[in-house]
């Protein structure tokens, strides 16, 4: 059965990797709430973004572990409390904190990657009334199956993509044409969110793009910004790209019906 949070929308789906930061936008950064606004703003119902904890166990959409690349302050998330943070992005785009973000939009799909072990708890928690139009991920697979675990104990049911090894295990299988063990390693995940290459190593491939089709499980490509390269992937197969041009997506979609 497909996951509701697949029927935002009619795939090749284009989700907003931190959001939308407009090129000609002031003062706006990644992962704010005025780049998840811009996102939206262009068509797409996707927002991806990533989750970290502040030193009041707040959830947070921030992707780094500090603060330094995004407002110049060394600092690490987890030790700045959140009325700081608060002020500190109140120039930058505002800060998204996870449960009013949910709220302030209602009909957006979250793609929600934990990047922090003390975030996957309460990221579970919070999403779990909200998991139909909720994705959860992780490059560790410990910290999805954490997350999931506390969305499933208040009777939540997100979506999910596989972590690292998970996912290592899947292109084993397939590179090795064992479609049975790929298909056993691809249960219970609705997504494979993948590179196309990662340190000179083709990641997708028509075989892997096949194996998943078959188990149900779709295939998102990230992070891609060109629009040739974008309807190259369609035309392949891949279900969804993940940019940071959401304008460019939308519009480069449009253009192929």
């Amino acid at each position: 059965m497909t996951h509701p949070w697949f029927l935002g929308e009619e795939a090749p789906r284009v989700l907003a990797h931190r959001g939308f930061v407009p090129p000609d936008s002031e003062q706006v950064v990644e992962n704010s709430v005025a780049a998840l606004a811009a996102a939206r703003a262009t068509g797409t119902v996707y927002l991806e973004s990533d989750c970290h904890v502040t030193a009041d166990g707040d959830v947070i959409l921030f992707h780094d572990d500090d603060l330094r690349r995004v407002t110049g302050d060394p600092r690490p998330v987890a030790t700045v409390r959140t009325r700081e943070l608060v002020e500190i992005m109140s120039t930058r785009g505002g800060l998204a904190v996870l449960p009013d973000v949910l709220d302030a939009f209602p009909d957006a799909r979250f793609n929600l990657d934990v990047k922090a072990d003390a975030a996957a708890e309460p990221v579970g928690r919070l999403t779990a009334r909200e998991s139909h139009r909720v994705l959860l991920t992780s490059f560790s697979d410990a910290r999805r199956a954490a997350a999931l675990t506390a969305a499933r104990a208040r009777g939540g049911e997100p979506a999910t993509s596989a972590g690292s090894r998970t996912l290592a295990r899947v292109l084993a299988a397939v590179t090795a044409r064992l479609p049975r063990l790929a298909a056993r390693h691809l249960e219970g995940l609705d997504a494979l969110q993948i590179p196309e290459r990662h340190r000179g190593i083709r990641i997708l491939s028509p075989r892997l793009i096949d194996a998943a089709h078959a188990a149900g499980v779709e295939v998102h490509v990230w992070t891609v910004d060109d629009p040739a390269r974008m309807r190259h992937l369609w035309d392949m197969g891949v279900d969804g790209v993940v940019t940071d041009r959401t304008d460019v997506g939308v519009s480069t979609r449009s253009s192929r019906v």
